[in-house]
């Protein structure tokens, strides 16, 4: 429990910061079978654009929802979900976790979409 504790100590701190910014926040929720991303406003009351694994028309193809070509998918339909809705910048928004993995490939796969963070 002290982990999760730790991670939410992490995101808090990283959420008031992107806050001040006043950008969309690219957000990530990792779990141990998928993966999901979504796209706030800069008050974080709208939900702009979204993508996970557990969505059909990601997951086809994939051989599991958990792994880095998952992620990279996930990336790149984020990216161009929010940019069929006008979002061109965002701050990333990695919810406490390590940028390292699933989380590392999501993002690069994002700016290679076309996003700027």
């Amino acid at each position: 429990m002290e982990k999760k504790i730790a991670r939410l100590r992490r995101a808090k701190s990283t959420r008031a910061r992107i806050r001040i910014l006043g950008v969309p926040r690219l957000s990530v929720l990792r779990t141990g079978q998928h993966l999901y991303a979504q796209v706030f406003t800069a008050d974080g009351a709208q939900v702009l654009a979204a993508a996970s694994t557990v969505q059909a028309d990601v997951k086809d193809g994939l051989k599991s929802g958990k792994n880095m070509e998952a992620a990279a998918k996930v990336g790149r339909m984020i990216a161009e979900r929010a940019r069929a809705a006008g979002i061109e910048k965002v701050a990333f928004d990695r919810s406490g976790y390590r940028y390292h993995g699933r989380i590392k490939a999501l993002a690069d796969a994002a700016r290679e979409g076309g996003l700027q963070f």
